[in-house]
């Protein structure tokens, strides 16, 4: 179950890093033909939540992987599963329907990384 655990985790890892360093380097303006629900958040809260990403990406893998305040793997997780609700809820208010599909699955993807690592299925 450890390998599971480090092979989903790996793979949100990968995903929120990319997501999230891309919605900090580049502009609501750049951002729109791709993710058009940039337009419903200020610039700031664009950036939050690419700096959140980018945290819990980091948060997903150092510490499991250094054993120290391994704590914050689980945190990490946890904090990603949320951002995913609200993910869901601004693709749902938006009528983007065809996005909630894959955030479902980073929503599960998540909630395994944190019940396993939570629960001790890794150790």
């Amino acid at each position: 179950m450890n390998l599971a655990l480090w092979i989903v985790a790996g793979i949100l890892a990968a995903v929120y890093l990319g997501t999230g360093i891309t919605k900090l380097a580049y502009s609501r303006e750049k951002l729109h033909p791709q993710m058009p629900w940039v337009d419903d958040f200020s610039t700031a809260t664009v950036k939050l939540i690419g700096a959140a990403e980018v945290l819990g990406a980091v948060g997903l893998i150092v510490p499991q992987a250094t054993g120290v305040a391994e704590i914050l793997t689980r945190a990490a997780a946890v904090g990603l599963a949320a951002l995913q609700v609200g993910a869901i809820s601004v693709h749902l208010r938006r009528h983007e329907t065809e996005n909630i599909g894959l955030n479902v699955f980073l929503l599960l993807a998540a909630v395994f990384v944190a019940l396993g690592r939570a629960l001790g299925w890794g150790a």
